[in-house]
């Protein structure tokens, strides 16, 4: 793919402001029950973050029939959650991908992928949109394959896929759309990789835990613990990973998600990385730091009004 950034641009991208943070989250909320608490982290904390939009990302499990059928329900739940926060019609929200990508140079057409166009054209290297995607890349792949220059006005934040180092890359955000996954790390966007094992598999919080800080402060907050609860039967010295939130904890405070430039990887059709030192740079999540995230959010969350 063609190169619209040069390492020194792509590098000065990569560092990440002081100033307040214009984003859009991309997300297939309905797959799982840590995209609720990143939505709501992300909306909450207005001291850092500008949320610009939101998009129903595709998604395809057991749940759903189809990955358009995955969007629509990540569309609808997106709303429920806008409501409980009182945000009704206060955020824009555009549906994303019916369909995972046909080949690694189609864009699938979707409201989600152009609006992305649209925004990112709307700011500049010196004041870039924050494109967090912690979804199948489908809607960010597309954007980037219907107008390529505006990775020059972006960053983009992926959950997706394990470390370099893992015996392999196999996660479901990546494997659910490889053709995707592989544009993020081949176009040449500022791009920050936040893996799965190993790193945001840390943010674990429990049941007990959620209802000691959560219960009763708000419908957003019991909502959550609902979502929660219902994800696991049986909750007898049991955790979850609320993977999501290390996304949103990166663009709030760096330190709590340290990460170190390294060359882009090369992604196989065997969903495994391959090293080549002549690539571009990228940013790459280390590790994360479980209990100032969770503290960070925790506080947020329980102060919202009802």
């Amino acid at each position: 793919m063609k190169q619209y950034l040069n390492d020194t641009e792509r590098l000065r991208l990569l560092a990440l402001r002081p100033e307040k943070l214009d984003m859009i989250l991309d997300t297939d909320t309905f797959n799982e029950v840590d995209d609720q608490f990143a939505l709501a982290y992300a909306l909450c904390s207005k001291e850092r973050l500008n949320v610009e939009a939101v998009y129903a990302a595709p998604f395809l499990n057991q749940t759903v029939s189809s990955p358009a059928e995955g969007m629509k329900k990540s569309h609808a739940e997106i709303l429920r959650l806008l409501a409980k926060m009182h945000l009704s019609g206060k955020v824009n929200v555009f549906e994303g991908s019916e369909s995972f990508l046909p080949s690694g140079d189609v864009a699938v057409e979707s409201p989600a992928a152009r609006d992305l166009v649209k925004r990112a054209k709307a700011h500049s290297p010196e004041n870039p949109l924050y494109a967090v995607c912690i979804a199948a890349a489908t809607d960010i792949a597309s954007a980037i394959l219907l107008e390529p220059s505006i990775i020059k006005n972006m960053v983009i934040i992926w959950l997706g896929g394990n470390p370099m180092h893992w015996c392999t890359a196999r996660e479901f955000n990546l494997s659910q759309d490889i053709a995707a996954a592989r544009i993020l790390f081949d176009c040449g966007a500022a791009l920050v990789h936040i893996p799965a094992m190993g790193v945001s598999s840390h943010l674990l919080t429990t049941l007990p835990e959620l209802k000691a800080h959560l219960e009763g402060k708000n419908a957003l907050c019991d909502a959550l613990i609902e979502l929660y609860a219902a994800y696991s039967p049986d909750h007898y010295g049991w955790a979850k990973e609320i993977w999501d939130i290390s996304a949103i904890a990166y663009l709030i405070n760096p330190d709590w998600v340290p990460a170190t430039i390294v060359h882009s990887p090369l992604l196989t059709d065997s969903h495994s990385f391959s090293t080549d030192r002549n690539r571009h740079f990228i940013k790459c999540a280390d590790f994360v730091y479980r209990n100032p995230i969770f503290s960070d959010m925790f506080r947020k969350l329980s102060a919202l009004k009802d």
